[in-house]
């Protein structure tokens, strides 16, 4: 137990000032009123219980607790010690104080510097408070001492021995137990006064240990002591065995994290390195600024946490940064204002594309149902067309007309389900889908994002179908709760306008494609390609080459006239869309660009047709029609491409042999099968073509289709076969200007094709006049440009007599 020496020196040495029992205090009280001699000089105390037999130092500084201290001293009085029930109250009366305390002795009372006053006191007896007296300068009460004499039996006894053997395994327990209380507690013999010792240091709050002093009882006190005792060293053996554990499985890692803490410490202390809560705080407030949704917020501060724990040196600190870092930058709440003006976006669509009227003319009808309903399922664009027709600026231009974010997204040659919803974390590397990466690109949740190349996406194996995970990504139905593998929390991607593009429908997915609304983009006539040029692409390239200055306004070095674009588009390009067209009029300035620079030139220099041959040297097409239907036996057809459309020569000729039909060209089973069925049609009308009916007996047959390279297959070549088979037996020679599609069956019979409007512009393109078409595609007509209806003459067939009629109009070779 500590002695009073032992106290004094921890009190304050200073200016100490001390005053003894046998001497005057510093003080008199002058309150002129005698205590009766049952009062009691009472001194509240806040968290603090004493105990019979223990010797304690308070600090006093309430004027009625420094008047009694006086008071007892002046007179040689005990004093009573007494819990206040709420620390908080500065002059606690009757209601706020308990009613049992204890007499203790002022040893000591000291004065130091700051009006600074303590006391040293040593716990009596037990007494409990009768009445309170008014009229004093501090509280005093009448009181009864309670006395106890309990007789020390064997059961008190080995109650006793109990106690005293737990609190001094509990001791030993302590890394750093005082060893004269160890002793102390060893010395004590009496149970009451061993209980009230440990009750004294045990680890209690204030209304535990003032219950154990109410207990009167000295049995059932030694029990209260003894439970709590009991606690504590269960507490302190489960601390002991879990250090020890852990001081078990300390092993190399553990050694080098210690180190790296300890290293951290001293860079911290030195002002080398910021402080890790630092960043810890940084995420936290951009967690809350980012307004994820209430899942992805949970998802988010428990990877915060594990962060938090976690080494800057573990391989796991990269990958939770790298999680975290993807939740916070994706625009959980962020939505840019969006134009409704439908007259703008007329503008801006106009200003952007040249022609496309039907395709631009359901944009705005897709806008304008969007303003009026805005919650609203609006349907997925697919622009269907071959490369280089404005696929993907229709796109950029949408955005534009609704002041929305774009980003484009690739799908060609994804195979792997992950490209769309992204890997696992459980793999290394793993990031989230293409899908949310683009979101993220865009940084709002209502962009405009384009799924480019549907068509190339790649089958389905063991990785996965991205198809089927697009499914989700288009349903209006379900991607407002989209949940990507790499994140594992949803998100809404109902407020994104996607737009898909294609080449070719075939080989898109039937379930994918049902999601979809195809427009489509046909390709561009002549004339359609030289306003494009004129307003678009001369500019565009003439700024990629540095042919335009920066003046205010800027001036052009170079000027290509409109007869130089034309003959650019005929004679050098032959394509669906623009591509081409655009690489050569670069090839173009490109040239006129290496003369300014080498010769200095400043004024503009005018290109014109006649200065095309030297730059782009000899034409790369030219009009074989005329030149290859001049003979019999050849047919020219029109054909789709997934590049657009296309003309195609049909040949035919025979030799002597055994009525045998050979087919080359590259010819898929399709056109193949239409070369029997149209050579079955010819010799079942010999009358009707004035042939002799053995003639197919002596003669092999052969046709080719020219550009063997190139595979080529399809269901539209029937009838230009029949009429280039009806041509090499007659001996008639086929219009040359003329051009057909359209499936024969045997019977006769036109059946109608697809790719009308594309087939219909490669003839414009080729220099065709008149085309021959089925009658049962006459209801496409109307989707055909207007340019190119103006230049061709139309015949609509429904029969196998009415083309033969048609193509040999001119009469006979």
């Amino acid at each position: 137990m500590p002695t009073i020496s032992q106290i004094l020196i921890a009190l304050p040495q200073e200016s100490l000032s001390t005053v003894d029992t046998d001497h005057s205090p510093p003080h008199a009280n002058g309150h002129g009123r005698p205590l009766p001699e049952d009062a009691m000089l009472i001194m509240p105390v806040r968290n603090i219980v004493l105990f019979p037999g223990i010797i304690l130092p308070l600090v006093i500084n309430r004027p009625r607790s420094i008047a009694a201290a006086q008071e007892a001293v002046r007179s040689d009085r005990p004093i009573g010690i007494l819990l206040q029930r709420e620390p908080e109250v500065d002059d606690p009366i009757n209601p706020n104080l308990h009613q049992i305390g204890t007499i203790a002795m002022v040893l000591r009372y000291l004065t130091g510097p700051n009006n600074a006053h303590h006391i040293i006191c040593q716990g009596q007896k037990r007494f409990q408070i009768i009445e309170y007296l008014d009229g004093y300068p501090f509280l005093c009460a009448r009181i009864e001492p309670i006395e106890t004499h309990d007789q020390v039996t064997k059961d008190l006894s080995a109650h006793g021995h109990i106690l005293k053997q737990k609190a001094l395994e509990a001791l030993h327990l302590l890394p750093h137990a005082p060893e004269d209380l160890v002793m102390g507690i060893q010395g004590i013999e009496h149970p009451a006064f061993l209980a009230d010792v440990i009750a004294s240091y045990l680890d209690l709050k204030p209304e535990e240990k003032q219950d154990i002093l109410e207990t009167l009882e000295l049995k059932s006190r030694i029990d209260k002591v003894m439970t709590f005792v009991g606690h504590r060293l269960e507490v302190l053996r489960l601390s002991k065995e879990i250090s020890q554990q852990t001081q078990e499985k300390v092993d190399e890692h553990h050694r080098k994290y210690l180190l790296r803490e300890q290293m951290k410490t001293i860079r911290k202390e030195l002002g080398e390195t910021e402080d890790r809560s630092e960043e810890i705080r940084e995420l936290s407030e951009a967690i809350e600024k980012a307004g994820m949704s209430e899942e992805a917020e949970q998802a988010a501060r428990k990877e915060l946490k594990k962060l938090e724990r976690m080494p800057e040196g573990a391989s796991e600190y990269s990958m939770a940064r790298t999680y975290l870092d993807w939740l916070i930058e994706l625009p959980w709440s962020v939505v840019d204002p969006i134009l409704t003006d439908i007259g703008e976006a007329r503008r801006i669509l106009d200003h952007d594309h040249y022609g496309l009227d039907k395709v631009k003319r359901r944009i705005l009808e897709f806008l304008a149902v969007r303003k009026l309903r805005p919650e609203g399922k609006s349907p997925i664009l697919c622009f269907v067309g071959p490369p280089g027709v404005g696929k993907t600026s229709l796109g950029q231009s949408i955005a534009r007309a609704t002041g929305r974010k774009f980003a484009r997204l690739s799908l060609g040659g994804s195979h792997d389900e992950a490209d769309i919803r992204g890997h696992r974390r459980t793999y290394i590397g793993a990031l989230p889908g293409n899908i949310l990466q683009a979101v993220r690109r865009a940084g709002t949740r209502n962009a405009v994002i384009m799924l480019d190349e549907m068509d190339k996406l790649g089958n389905s194996g063991f990785h996965g179908d991205p198809s089927a995970a697009l499914l989700e990504v288009l349903d209006p139905e379900q991607n407002s709760t989209f949940r990507d593998n790499y994140l594992g929390v949803s998100f809404n991607l109902a407020e994104i306008i996607f737009i898909a593009t294609a080449n070719m429908l075939d080989t898109v997915p039937g379930a994918l494609k049902d999601r979809l609304e195809v427009l489509h983009l046909p390709g561009y006539t002549e004339e359609e390609k030289v306003q494009i040029a004129l307003r678009y692409l001369i500019d565009r390239q003439l700024d990629a080459n540095g042919l335009t200055t920066h003046n205010d306004p800027p001036t052009k070095l170079c000027t290509l006239t409109e007869s130089a674009v034309r003959r650019i588009i005929h004679d050098y390009t032959r394509e669906a869309g623009c591509r081409n067209l655009e690489r050569e009029i670069g090839a173009v300035f490109r040239h006129v660009a290496m003369k300014i620079a080498e010769d200095n030139v400043t004024e503009n220099l005018v290109i014109d047709a006649e200065d095309l041959h030297p730059i782009l040297g000899p034409t790369k097409f030219e009009n074989e029609v005329a030149m290859r239907t001049s003979v019999s036996g050849v047919a020219t057809g029109l054909a789709w491409t997934p590049a657009g459309g296309d003309i195609l020569f049909i040949e035919a000729t025979r030799m002597p042999g055994k009525d045998s039909l050979i087919l080359t060209g590259q010819l898929g089973d399709v056109m193949k099968e239409s070369a029997r069925a149209a050579l079955s049609l010819v010799k079942t009308r010999v009358q009707e073509l004035a042939l002799t009916e053995d003639i197919f007996e002596k003669t092999d047959i052969h046709i080719h289709v020219p550009a063997g390279a190139i595979p080529k297959d399809g269901p539209s070549a029937g009838v230009a076969i029949f009429i280039a088979l009806v041509s090499l037996m007659t001996g008639r020679v086929c219009r040359n200007d003329l051009a057909m599609t359209g499936e024969i069956s045997l019977r006769g019979q036109v059946l109608p094709v697809g790719g009308i409007k594309e087939k219909v512009v490669a003839a414009v393109r080729a220099g065709i006049t008149t085309v021959m078409l089925p009658a049962r595609n006459r209801k496409e007509f109307e989707e055909i440009p207007e340019e190119a209806r103006n230049r061709l003459t139309f015949h609509w067939i429904d029969d196998a007599n009415q083309a033969i009629e048609i193509a040999f109009a001119t009469g006979k070779g």
